[in-house]
């Protein structure tokens, strides 16, 4: 029996990500590495960030807490190129439908529109949209 799980259709994901973050990290300019891991905290971290000080001890942010001040001050971005990556990624599917994220916060909004069951439906127009 082999010890190692073959999973195929997980590779796919992986192989996309793994090229969505080279994409990301070719709009970095100057201090790149020291960008890319502040990205990664900020991106992985537990809760809201209230300090850069809590951002350069996540376990994602590799260097110093002066690197991290120092890609901020003196790093670079490429706007217009990080803009086609991220116009470029393809919307996760299944099948023939578009699978997007839904907030099911349990913070109060009265104001929100709801249907019947109380779930919130509106589309990215801003019309709202009927739950099936």
């Amino acid at each position: 029996m082999d010890s190692v799980h073959d999973d195929r259709a997980g590779v796919e994901p992986i192989t996309g990500l793994c090229r969505f973050r080279d994409g990301f990290y070719s709009c970095l300019g100057a201090r790149a590495d020291a960008q890319f891991e502040l990205t990664e905290a900020l991106l992985c971290a537990d809760g809201p960030v209230r300090s850069l000080v809590d951002l350069s001890l996540a376990p994602e942010h590799r260097r110093g807490h002066g690197a991290l001040y120092d890609g901020l001050n003196h790093g670079s971005i490429e706007i217009a190129r990080l803009r086609r990556g991220v116009a470029g990624v393809a919307l996760p599917r299944v099948g023939d439908r578009i699978v997007l994220a839904a907030d099911v916060s349990p913070w109060l909004r009265p104001d929100a529109e709801t249907s019947r069951s109380g779930c919130s439906a509106t589309s990215i127009a801003g019309r709202r949209a009927t739950p099936r």
